[in-house]
């Protein structure tokens, strides 16, 4: 079985890495007919895309931006910041067999079979996030007047945005998605005709507390799927240094994909791929990798100058509030 661990000690670019491991993928596929292995070479694929020809990011990030211009007249008195990255070889590769684990494991709990092939492709065409924006405000304290509750404001700022995202970014060249979440609860504050698009993870809080709007859109230009998250600055904090922040989130999927205690080994090979190369990946010794422009002492001491690990910045910008700028002036 051909794994992503093969090719990452062979000194080459993450480019030439995903070239590699996609052809020899595509060719086992095709000997062994496997649909699922197709449909993971199409995903390698989409990466590959991103990195040789990423002109494409120009304009996206062009036509982002001028959300950024909007929020900056309409709302001078926010702080915010934009910013985007395309998700990393090793999170994408084991977020595609993840995906593949859960769902193969959750379906044969709930119902004593395995999914069909086609069931399990519809799962796979969910991974929707490879390139992602983020939008993260905050309201100066001051702003702020005495007796103001500035979480509450701050979350009517945030919602007024999401209101406004969607039929902006649809005329300049992006369609919304249907989230498909089932029983969903959404704020009141969120307009009723979109909230069949939005993710509301601040009125459906997991138990580590993260809260978040998310949006899937599809770029009809660049023909990708993009995703836009939204944020307060207490939110983001909370996410990114506090209890849920993205080291635990990992934890969590790394419990949920390292599960085969109901799965008989060599009774499904798409499980048994997925779930062997999703381990490999949990035991990477990152110091041990050998990729152009890579480097690591160990598993926390990173340097990732090629978006192997922890991904690629794509859309840095920053806005500070009229009373902060009049500060600079």
């Amino acid at each position: 079985m051909i794994t992503l661990n093969d090719y990452l000690y062979s000194g080459y670019t993450v480019l030439k890495i995903l070239q590699m491991y996609g052809k020899e993928l595509r060719k086992v596929s095709i000997e062994t007919h496997n649909s699922i292995d197709m449909v993971h070479c199409n995903f390698l694929l989409q990466q590959i895309d991103m990195l040789e020809h990423n002109d494409f990011l120009t304009s996206q990030s062009q036509r982002i931006r001028e959300l950024y211009k909007l929020m900056s007249k309409e709302y001078p008195f926010l702080a915010f910041t934009f910013k985007g990255r395309i998700k990393s070889l090793i999170r994408a590769e084991e977020k595609f067999n993840g995906y593949i684990v859960k769902h193969i494991y959750d379906y044969y709990r709930e119902y004593g079979e395995f999914p069909s092939i086609e069931n399990l492709k519809q799962k796979l065409s969910c991974f929707r996030d490879l390139i992602a924006y983020r939008i993260v405000i905050s309201l100066p304290k001051c702003h702020i007047k005495e007796g103001d509750n500035r979480k509450e404001i701050e979350l009517d700022y945030l919602y007024q945005i999401a209101n406004i995202i969607p039929e902006f970014l649809e005329e300049r060249g992006f369609s919304i998605e249907v989230s498909e979440r089932e029983g969903a609860k959404y704020s009141d504050k969120l307009k009723e005709n979109l909230r069949p698009y939005y993710r509301d993870y601040i009125e459906n809080t997991d138990s580590s507390g993260y809260e978040s709007l998310h949006i899937t859109l599809y770029d009809n230009l660049a023909r990708s799927y993009i995703e836009v998250q939204l944020r307060t600055k207490e939110m983001d904090d909370y996410a990114e240094i506090g209890p849920a922040n993205h080291l635990g989130y990992e934890k969590r999927q790394e419990t949920e994909r390292t599960r085969r205690d109901k799965i008989p080994i060599g009774e499904c090979l798409c499980f048994d791929e997925a779930f062997e190369r999703v381990v490999k990946l949990h035991t990477l010794d990152l110091s041990k990798v050998d990729v152009n422009m890579f480097g690591a002492v160990s598993n926390s001491v990173v340097n990732d100058g090629c978006g192997l690990f922890r991904g690629r910045l794509i859309l840095p910008f920053e806005h500070l509030s009229e009373f902060q700028n009049d500060l600079i002036d």
